[in-house]
């Protein structure tokens, strides 16, 4: 095998500079290599956190009961397991069965627009005096418009993930969120689930149901080479913005 020359070199490394330029260079440095998983860390840390801010009621005053066994506030008589402060941990159950969506739009627009002018001849009688024949003239235009688009989607997403409550409303509503993180082989797949929730809502084995969330934002993807294959190419991605037809 050649070696390589100085100027084969610094050719190499010139052209690994353009590629820094985006994320082809990152990608390339994780040639044959898994996906890396993200470090565990509380989700209040990251730069996109921003605090949950809800309309809130107007704040109530409890007042205890005299010779009373049942304190206001109070859920139970007994100590409630379920999630209720910053840091606890609960379940989150996300049950996708089938749902389907299937749309089809069809639409076309036609205009014609045609203009005719026949010849002039004399316009001795408006001015006075001899003038130049004016030639005729027509003027045709149209268009025609057609535009189609079907969206057909199939979806099963049936998974349970563990949240951790970031923070307690004024109302007693609880904002959580959670992340897990599955790699196999060279693919990672990833889920996410934020939102507001009712402590009413939990149930005894502390478990919500995703519809319990308000606000929720659930998301279920993957990164690795089974991902980059179905993505299109930056190439294809770029051109699919730029071209105007």
């Amino acid at each position: 095998m050649k070696p390589f020359t100085r100027p084969s070199l610094i050719a190499v490394l010139s052209v690994s500079t353009v590629l820094a330029g985006c994320s082809a260079a990152e990608r390339l440095s994780r040639v044959g290599q898994a996906p890396v998983m993200s470090p565990v860390s509380s989700p209040t840390q990251e730069s996109g956190y921003r605090p949950v801010s809800m309309p809130m009621p107007n704040p109530t005053m409890l007042e205890p009961a005299a010779n009373s066994l049942w304190r206001p506030g109070a859920r139970a008589f007994f100590k409630d397991q379920r999630a209720k402060e910053v840091g606890d941990v609960m379940t989150v159950v996300v049950n996708i069965q089938n749902e389907r969506a299937q749309i089809n739009n069809e639409t076309r627009r036609t205009r014609d627009n045609v203009s005719e002018r026949g010849a002039i001849t004399d316009f001795s009688n408006i001015l006075g005096g001899a003038t130049p024949d004016l030639p005729s003239f027509n003027a045709n235009s149209g268009s025609d418009y057609r535009g189609r688009g079907s969206i057909n989607r199939d979806e099963t997403i049936s998974v349970r993930l563990a949240a951790v409550v970031l923070q307690t409303l004024p109302n007693g509503n609880l904002a959580i969120a959670g992340r897990q993180e599955v790699r196999v082989n060279s693919e990672l797949r990833e889920i996410k689930v934020a939102g507001v929730i009712r402590p009413e809502d939990i149930k005894s084995d502390n478990t919500i149901a995703a519809d319990k969330i308000a606000e929720a934002r659930i998301s279920y993807g993957g990164r690795g080479t089974v991902t980059d294959v179905q993505q299109p190419r930056y190439g294809q991605q770029i051109f699919d913005v730029i071209f105007p037809f």
